[in-house]
């Protein structure tokens, strides 16, 4: 499936591939983008045969954040209030970067070039960050004179440490793809990136597909569950997972064929 803004291509495997598509702006957040992002994030959510999803950017940027000239002082005129949930918890900017959250398999974004405010956002929505050494990467909004509003104080809880955070975004300092990994923003830093993010993928993707999903579901819990909460909940996902005999049956079996071998010597 194509739109003109952002791309998918489902594998056999259920890897889908997404792009942002806006190369010549280096995948700069318009109106538009902002709608198709979106669009794909509700497409992922229903598709059948998915499992993990492969997210980056045509072109020299993964993201290079809000297209500033393609917004002016009168365009909220006619649209919703910031505060207004129109997209389930979020608003229309947060969603671009929730909507890897809520989509309900694991999301590995690729990043490269530059990865700027909203696009940082956008990027920490994804379950893993795989990032280039000299990527450009910046909590931007403070230059502009705004607040971090898509997302990102969710996003960050748990991934920054708060000190580190605020002096990221009161600054809106720059720093590479090599310094991330450190900050906490980035999982894995390489030469090859989107290489990476497909082999990190394609192994998701060899695992059991409802207990990836209750993974997700669990890990999100984590995030805003009491410590009880999280216990009944981690008992639910199992149970959920193995609540037929040939669930079980396949679990014991997979079990048994990736259970590690030991000798005597």
């Amino acid at each position: 499936m194509t739109t003109e803004r952002v791309t998918i291509d489902l594998a056999e495997n259920g890897v889908a591939q997404v792009r942002f598509n806006r190369p010549d702006k280096m995948n700069a957040l318009d109106p538009a983008q902002f709608e198709a992002i979106i669009e794909t994030g509700n497409r992922l959510r229903s598709m059948k045969g998915l499992r993990a999803v492969v997210l980056a950017g045509e072109g020299r940027a993964f993201c290079a954040g809000l297209d500033v000239s393609s917004f002016t002082a009168t365009h909220d005129g006619d649209r919703a209030p910031l505060t207004a949930r129109t997209h389930d918890n979020a608003n229309i900017f947060q969603e671009v970067a929730m909507t890897w959250r809520k989509c309900p398999v694991p999301v590995v974004a690729a990043i490269h070039g530059v990865c700027f405010g909203g696009g940082l956002q956008i990027a920490s929505g994804a379950d893993i960050r795989v990032v280039h050494p000299a990527t450009r990467l910046a909590i931007m909004e403070l230059k502009w004179g705004l607040v971090p509003d898509m997302g990102g104080y969710r996003l960050w809880r748990g991934l920054v440490r708060d000190d580190v955070l605020r002096e990221l975004v009161y600054t809106n300092r720059e720093f590479s793809g090599a310094e991330a990994q450190a900050l906490g923003l980035a999982t894995h830093v390489t030469e090859d990136p989107l290489g990476k993010a497909n082999d990190i993928a394609n192994e998701i993707a060899s695992r059991n597909p409802e207990a990836i999903r209750g993974a997700k579901r669990l890990s999100e819990a984590m995030l805003e569950k009491s410590g009880d909460e999280i216990l009944l909940a981690e008992s639910q996902e199992q149970a959920a997972v193995m609540r037929t005999p040939n669930q079980v049956e396949a679990v014991m079996a997979g079990m048994q064929k990736r259970a590690p071998k030991f000798t005597d010597s």
